[in-house]
């Protein structure tokens, strides 16, 4: 019986990698690391500048008014609810609350409809003093809001004397106001709106059988939805935080949010807690409504920029 070697095969060759050729080749044109650093440094100081003032609004309102009179502390001691319940009974806050509702809810309806015609009519049909127009509303921004104070408020005052309006003090004459400063631009931005939205829309739907207002409403305006929301949030916010023509133009009874805020401020005290609860349960509004419609904003924004 012969002896029968047995062989085994040889192992493999081991390929062996480095880490520089595991690694996937860099970009010529890929930033440089220090870049990505920078941005993360640069970032992380931005939010931080953006979210301390935030906590620092959160916590004084749950803090008594002694703590926040006092020398500063990030860490309150003991957090009440108080200031909250306080807010609605230490100035009327609802009243005020109620006011701007009306006056921001009506200048912005306003502000969209008569600035969806009037963009419309620029964006589509040719008129003389088609450019002194748009030249106009725009030449309207240029100047300061105070500048257009004591001319409303005269003409206010005489407008009541002689017909018996009452313009000044209402929630009329404030919403007119404010129409004054947020219908130009409203207009502005719509007419580069809708002339991103092609006419072959309008003629498409007049062959169909729409008149012009039938092309407005029935194509135009759903093609234009994120343009109307940007304006629509642009006049809401303008109108629900402007303090100047509401401290001129208002009294006790129609008195709005920005201006009766300070009513926490007395000859004895301030309320600082106070403030800083109603600060931030008259942000709601904004603020929710700014997330709900955000990419309509974003996107209203862009298209009314670039014709």
């Amino acid at each position: 019986m012969s002896d029968t070697t047995l062989t085994t095969p040889p192992p493999p060759a081991r390929t062996t990698t480095t880490a520089a050729a595991a690694r996937p080749a860099r970009s010529p044109m890929a930033p440089p690391r220090s870049f990505h650093w920078s941005r993360r440094v640069f970032l992380t100081l931005l939010t931080a500048f953006v979210l301390v003032p935030v906590y620092v609004m959160v916590s004084s309102s749950l803090k008594p008014l002694q703590d926040v009179s006092g020398k500063f502390r990030w860490l309150p001691s003991g957090l009440t609810i108080r200031p909250y319940i306080d807010i609605w009974s230490t100035i009327p806050l609802a009243r005020y609350f109620t006011n701007s509702l009306i006056v921001a809810g009506a200048a912005t309806a306003g502000s969209v409809v008569i600035a969806v015609f009037a963009a419309y009519a620029v964006s589509r049909y040719s008129f003389r003093g088609k450019r002194v127009f748009t030249v106009t509303v725009l030449s309207t921004q240029m100047f300061p809001g105070i500048l257009f104070l004591l001319p409303l408020f005269l003409l206010y005052v005489n407008i009541g004397n002689a017909t018996g309006i009452a313009l000044f003090g209402s929630r009329g004459g404030l919403i007119l106001t404010y129409l004054t400063f947020t219908l130009p631009f409203s207009i502005w931005m719509l007419i580069g709106y809708f002339d991103s939205v092609p006419k072959d829309l309008d003629e498409a739907a007049m062959v169909d059988g729409c008149g012009p207002l039938g092309a407005l409403f029935r194509v135009v305006v759903p093609a234009a939805i994120p343009g109307i929301v940007a304006v629509a949030v642009y006049a809401f916010m303008t109108a629900w935080g402007e303090v100047l023509f509401a401290s001129v133009m208002t009294n006790d009874t129609t008195r709005t949010l920005a201006v009766g805020l300070q009513g926490y401020s007395t000859l004895n005290d301030v309320y600082w807690n106070q403030i800083m609860a109603a600060s931030l349960v008259v942000s709601v509004p904004v603020v929710a409504g700014f997330l709900l419609l955000q990419r309509y904003l974003v996107a209203g924004l862009t298209a009314g920029a670039v014709k």
